[in-house]
């Protein structure tokens, strides 16, 4: 676990060079090592104790603290301006291990119909087995959000932008909400990445990302991180420690590597999604397109109030369902069909076989997410040629319709 320290520079620069100011430990070298040992040794007994009562910098075994992962929760402090955090193994460890280190039985969390489809398990399926209540609220409907808050709960969970249907929901307002009832609010921000959007500087107690997606870049790596106040980020990292899933020093290493192209990354997604978004809409055979930074997006005035910028990913579902994306998905050319996102490559694929795979049909249809759908992960290529592979492919399916008729 890292508490703060004073960061310097600008989010780009922060990319970058946070975090590796501390390199008393790896003795002058100028990139972070990996840092395999399972235990460090002390001669002194007193050091060693302070050190493992966390009352001298220090680390006693990998599975509490590690150098290398110390770094890279470091840099993920100081780019989403937080007091302390914590990693884990993977986003998902990240996210139960936070509800797991908070919840009590007899607990309230409050929530949106639109996470995750790991995320909504947790709520449908693991947490009541704890005796911990859930409700999941349409996301779209921020009044009846507010009024089930109202009614008392310990928790309220956001992700915004959701995945994988890009709706945006307002932090600020909801905070505000949760704070007068105590709430806890934790919000995932794997879409918007630090880059895009804080939602600590907007009434978030806490913040969580999937590391494995965004942050790392290169999908080669998994992790989370959770990042918020140091009261809190102890109680995760004292469950973490206990149960285990631990974040490996290799994977940190990597991920410590993608972050510091993080900024140029996001900036270059960014773009190539809002001009692909666009290009999307006005095709007659694209049925609809689903990204905040369209003027017509349900949400986007909420998404100009809290972004910087709208993300590299958006889903669009096309005419024809199911069957015109078995036919349309094999014709890309510069697209990933696999269940990932946030890479420098762009990514495809529907989440009947991604983000929800391990949702009935029902469950899906119920979040408002069309069997047709597709989430396309934006990755770094030059936006023309990915607008070129996207028109050869929405050809292919236009001769398709013609023969069919």
């Amino acid at each position: 676990m890292i508490r703060k320290k004073q960061g310097k520079g600008s989010i780009g620069t922060q990319s970058v060079w946070g975090g590796e100011e501390q390199s008393s430990f790896f003795q002058r070298s100028t990139q972070i090592p990996v840092v395999h040992s399972v235990s460090f040794g002390y001669e002194d007994m007193d050091e060693w104790q302070e050190v493992a009562l966390g009352q001298k910098e220090g680390h006693i075994y990998s599975r509490n603290t590690n150098p290398t992962v110390q770094v890279f929760e470091e840099k993920v402090r100081g780019l989403e301006n937080a007091e302390a955090a914590t990693s884990f193994a993977t986003g998902m460890a990240a996210i139960s291990g936070t509800l797991f280190a908070l919840l009590s039985p007899g607990d309230r969390v409050v929530s949106i119909k639109d996470t995750y489809g790991g995320t909504n398990q947790i709520f449908r399926r693991f947490l009541p087995k704890f005796h911990i209540d859930v409700d999941l609220i349409d996301t779209h409907d921020h009044k009846t959000l507010e009024a089930e808050i109202e009614k008392g709960c310990q928790l309220l969970y956001l992700e915004t932008p959701t995945n994988p249907t890009l709706k945006v929901v307002d932090i600020d307002r909801l905070s505000q909400a949760a704070k007068k009832v105590g709430a806890i609010v934790v919000v995932d921000n794997t879409f918007a990445t630090p880059i895009n959007q804080h939602p600590l500087t907007l009434g978030a107690d806490l913040v969580i990302h999937s590391a494995t997606k965004f942050l790392g870049g290169h999908a080669d790596a998994l992790g989370g991180v959770v990042c918020g106040s140091k009261d809190l980020i102890e109680k995760v990292y004292h469950f973490r420690e206990i149960n285990g899933a631990t974040l490996d020093p290799m994977a940190a290493y990597l991920l410590l590597r993608g972050m510091k192209t993080l900024h140029l990354r996001v900036r270059q997604q960014n773009q190539s999604a809002l001009t692909i978004a666009r290009f999307l809409k006005q095709h007659p055979l694209v049925e609809a397109v689903y990204y905040p930074g369209l003027t017509d997006h349900t949400h986007h005035e909420i998404a100009v109030k809290q972004m910087s910028g709208f993300g590299g990913v958006m889903s669009f579902s096309l005419r024809g369902g199911i069957d015109a994306i078995r036919q349309f998905l094999p014709k890309l050319t510069y697209a990933h069909r696999a269940a990932n996102l946030g890479a420098v490559e762009t990514i495809a694929g529907p989440p009947r076989t991604t983000s929800h795979v391990e949702c009935t049909e029902e469950e899906r249809r119920e979040m408002g997410i069309p069997e047709g759908l597709i989430r396309y992960s934006v990755g770094i290529e030059e936006t023309e040629d990915l607008l070129e592979d996207l028109d050869m492919a929405l050809k292919t399916l236009e001769k398709r319709s013609e023969k069919l008729r």
